[in-house]
C-alpha cells in the first residue's frame, strides 16, 4: 500500500519542480523588463542631468567637490527639478551603496506632524554616520533628512524641527522642498540655503520632450511638442506624463496637437470661441444652451476659467475698463469653484457678465 501511494507522488513531483522552475523563470523575465513610468526612467541620475536650473547646479557641483553641503531650501513651481536635484546629489555623495542609510526622505503624504518630527527625525538625525563608499571616492560624515512638500507640514512640526536643524548640525543636513515659501516659518528659512527654481523654458521643455521622444521611439509632430510645452505650463513631469499617455492612446501612430488636447483636459480653442460669441450675441437661451453643452462634455469650468482669462488678457477686441469687469468676475467664479460651488450657475453667472460688458455700449 505504502509503495502504490509513494508512485504516483515520486512521479508528479517532477512535473511540478519543472512548472515552479519555469514560474520562477518567467517572474524573473518579468522584473528585468518591468515597465516604469518614464518621469521615473528619465530622472536626472546626478546634478548634471537637472535642466536650466544653473544657479542651484553650480552651487550644489561646488559642494560635491568639498563634500560639504548646507541645509537647503529648495522652493518653486511643481516639475521643476526640486526632488529630482537633492536626490541626484545625494547619489552622488554617498553612492548607491549608502544611499539608502544615509537619507531618510519624508513626503506629504507620510504623517509629518509633532510627534514625528520629534522621534522619527529626532532619531535619524542623532545617529552618526559611518560606512565608506565601496568605490574609495571620499563620503562626507554627514547623512541627509529630505522633507518634501514642507509648506504643508504644521507650525508646530516646523517649530520642533528648528532645534533639531541646529543640534545635530555636525551629522545632518536638512533639505526642505515647498512649493510656497511665505509657508515656512522665517527660523526655518534663515538657517537653510535658499534656492528658487524657474519654471522651465520651451525651448529646454521642447529639447527634453524631443530626447524622450527619440529614445521611446515616439512619432511625433513639432507643432504637437510646442502645443505640450503650451499645456504643461512649465512642469516637464506634466509634459512627460501627457506625452506617455499620448503613445499609449495611438499605439505607434504620429501624435497630433489634437490628440494632446484631449489627453490634457484642455478646453478646444474653438468651444471658448463659440463661447465668447455667445455671450456677444445677447441671447440668455443661446448662453445657456452653449454652458449646459460644455459642462455635458465634462470640460472642467476651472479649466475654462484658466483658459478664458488668457483669451481675455491677451485680446484686443475689448477695452480696458470690459477686461477689468471680467478679470473680476473670473477671480471671484474661480474662488467658488475652489470652495465647491456648483459649476453651472459659476459658469452662467460667468457668462451673463461677460455677456452685459460686451452688449453695453461703452
Amino acid at each position: 500500500m505504502q509503495a502504490f501511494l509513494k508512485g504516483p507522488a515520486s512521479i508528479s513531483t517532477k512535473p511540478v519542480a519543472a512548472k515552479e522552475k519555469n514560474a520562477a523563470g518567467s517572474s524573473g523575465e518579468g522584473k528585468r523588463s518591468k515597465p516604469i513610468p518614464w518621469v521615473e526612467k528619465y530622472r536626472p541620475k546626478n546634478v548634471d542631468e537637472v535642466a536650466f536650473q544653473d544657479e542651484v547646479v553650480a552651487v550644489l557641483k561646488k559642494s560635491l567637490e568639498g563634500a560639504d553641503l548646507p541645509n537647503l531650501l529648495f522652493y518653486g513651481p511643481p516639475g521643476t527639478g526640486k526632488t529630482s536635484t537633492i536626490l541626484a546629489a545625494a547619489r552622488e555623495l554617498f553612492g548607491p551603496d549608502l544611499f539608502r542609510q544615509r537619507v531618510l526622505e519624508l513626503n506629504a503624504s507620510d504623517e509629518r506632524g509633532i510627534q514625528v518630527i520629534r522621534e522619527k527625525v529626532k532619531a535619524f538625525a542623532q545617529l552618526t554616520a559611518s560606512g565608506s563608499r565601496s568605490d574609495g571616492k571620499m563620503c562626507p560624515p554627514f547623512k541627509i533628512v529630505i522633507l518634501d512638500e514642507a509648506d504643508s507640514m504644521t507650525s508646530a512640526a516646523q517649530a520642533a524641527l528648528r532645534r533639531t536643524m541646529e543640534k545635530e548640525s555636525k551629522t545632518t543636513r536638512f533639505c526642505l522642498i515647498c512649493n510656497y515659501i511665505s509657508r515656512i516659518i522665517e527660523p526655518l528659512t534663515s538657517r537653510c540655503s535658499k534656492f528658487r527654481f524657474k519654471p522651465l523654458s520651451d525651448s529646454i521643455q521642447q529639447q527634453r520632450l524631443l530626447d524622450v521622444s527619440e529614445k521611446e521611439h515616439v512619432k511625433i509632430s513639432n507643432e504637437a511638442v510646442s502645443y505640450l510645452v503650451k499645456v504643461s505650463e512649465g512642469d516637464l513631469r506634466k509634459a512627460i506624463t501627457f506625452l506617455q499617455s499620448a503613445t499609449r492612446l495611438m499605439g505607434g501612430k504620429e501624435i497630433t496637437e489634437k490628440i494632446i488636447t484631449e489627453i490634457a483636459g484642455v478646453i478646444p480653442k474653438e468651444t471658448i470661441d463659440e463661447l465668447l460669441l455667445g455671450c456677444q450675441s445677447g441671447s440668455f437661451e443661446k448662453l445657456e444652451t452653449l454652458a449646459k453643452n460644455l459642462i455635458n462634455e465634462g470640460f472642467a469650468v476651472a479649466q475654462l476659467v484658466n483658459q478664458l482669462h488668457d483669451t481675455i488678457v491677451e485680446s484686443e477686441d475689448y477695452s480696458d475698463k470690459q477686461k477689468s469687469a471680467m478679470v473680476e468676475k473670473l477671480a471671484e467664479v474661480d474662488k467658488c469653484l475652489a470652495d465647491g460651488a456648483d459649476e453651472f450657475l459659476q459658469l452662467m453667472s460667468l457668462c451673463a457678465l461677460v455677456m452685459q460688458q460686451l452688449t453695453q455700449n461703452i
